[in-house]
């Protein structure tokens, strides 16, 4: 019998508990053993079928010999940062969906983790169900990642997608989003782009090995999207979605943001919708390859971290360790990055013509929107200057 505990008894670590129990007999043939929660770590204990293994005493798991994996699921960075310390200096494997501990502190406890031969995966923190992090330092071992992108946030996808579908303002479907469960009383982590912008930090680790610092990202959410760029963008055969971009620069130097973008509808990102998510990988190798699927919710993201709580059981010893260097250089401000800009102007084409030569124009009816030629984020924000600029988002292109 196989033992675990889980730190954190809310929507994701019920979900770990849910597929332990109701996926038993799968999980026993491919471990060889059954796996069983021994402990549950809660601040306030309640009354429901787990009510037994309920413990507020973080000792009662780290000095337990029985428990190998520890499942934390508590969210945040305190109290989470602290106890996976703990378990791991006390040899235990952990498992976590916790996208802002793993971005800002997985570097070092990746490292805490190889110095006591455990493990540290975090597979549910990026794309909830949707497997992206194996395939990225697995399957495409054999790659240079030049690039990786994608809708990671299910919120913000939601209310775009109805902003597109029924032409709702963004305030009213951030309520339908509220009234759905899709998002938080407070919202801002999803709408201001903070969360997509932890997660794209952890591919950008992974993709290029190096430590990228969360308060180095640029991160620009939603909520100053406006109703009528989302219609032009769609009558000119683009949609806008909210992505995280990391890429590597031609000289070596890497860069990471999340921003709002205008996407041709030709692109298969572009019809990825609701509360779906996707993630584009482009190796040297193997060009694009596109991971879909949910990226949150109790079931999907749970069966991502029992995933990697069997794999840290079924580990080889030979088995490469994941991580990344701590060293920070070479991170460059994603306005060094060229692509095509679009802008929408109280002014005329004229006005836009003389600010960016020439543009592609798509709406002209007291205001001009129109695209430009690539250009870098600097010279695209020099050039406008002159302008009375109502919108500007990049293109993907």
């Amino acid at each position: 019998m196989i033992q675990i505990a889980i730190m954190g008894l809310g929507t994701v670590g019920t979900g770990v508990a849910k597929v332990v129990a109701e996926n038993a007999k799968q999980i026993e043939h491919k471990l060889g053993e059954p796996l069983q929660v021994k402990t549950i770590l809660v601040r306030h204990f309640k009354d429901g079928p787990y009510r037994q293994l309920m413990t507020d005493d973080f000792k009662k798991i780290e000095e337990d010999d029985d428990i190998r994996v520890v499942v934390e699921t508590i969210g945040g960075v305190e109290a989470a940062y602290e106890y996976t310390k703990r378990a791991l200096m006390a040899g235990k494997h952990v498992v976590t969906a916790n996208k802002q501990l793993v971005a800002e502190h997985g570097c070092e406890l990746l490292a805490l983790a190889k110095k006591k031969n455990v493990n540290y995966l975090f597979e549910a923190s990026v794309g909830g169900g949707i497997p992206i992090l194996h395939p990225l330092t697995q399957c495409m071992a054999a790659n240079r990642i030049d690039e990786v992108y994608g809708i990671l946030n299910g919120t913000t996808n939601y209310i775009l997608t109805r902003m597109v579908r029924t032409g709702a303002f963004f305030s009213d479907a951030l309520r339908e989003a509220q009234a759905k469960g899709y998002a938080e009383a407070d919202p801002t982590a999803d709408v201001e782009g903070i969360d997509a912008g932890r997660k794209i930090c952890i591919l950008a680790d992974l993709a290029f090995g190096h430590q990228v610092d969360p308060a180095s990202v640029p991160m620009e959410g939603i909520t100053k999207l406006s109703l009528r760029d989302v219609k032009i963008a769609q009558r000119a055969g683009y949609r806008i979605k909210l992505l995280g971009r990391a890429v590597r620069l031609p000289g070596g130097g890497r860069t990471a943001y999340v921003a709002p973008h205008l996407i041709p509808e030709e692109n298969p990102i572009s019809n990825v919708e609701d509360v779906f998510n996707a993630v584009v990988v482009r190796g040297n190798a193997t060009g694009e390859v596109m991971f879909y699927g949910k990226g949150a919710g109790e079931m999907p993201t749970a069966s991502a971290c029992v995933a990697d709580v069997m794999e840290c059981l079924q580990a080889s010893p030979k088995r490469e360790e994941i991580g990344w260097s701590a060293d920070t250089n070479g991170f460059e401000d994603p306005m060094e990055l060229h692509t095509r800009y679009y802008f929408r102007i109280e002014g005329s084409l004229t006005d836009a013509a003389l600010a960016f030569g020439q543009v592609e124009v798509l709406s002209e009816d007291g205001e001009t929107a129109f695209l430009t030629d690539r250009i870098s984020g600097q010279d695209a924000q020099q050039q406008s200057k002159c302008l009375n600029v109502l919108a500007c988002m990049r293109v993907l292109a």
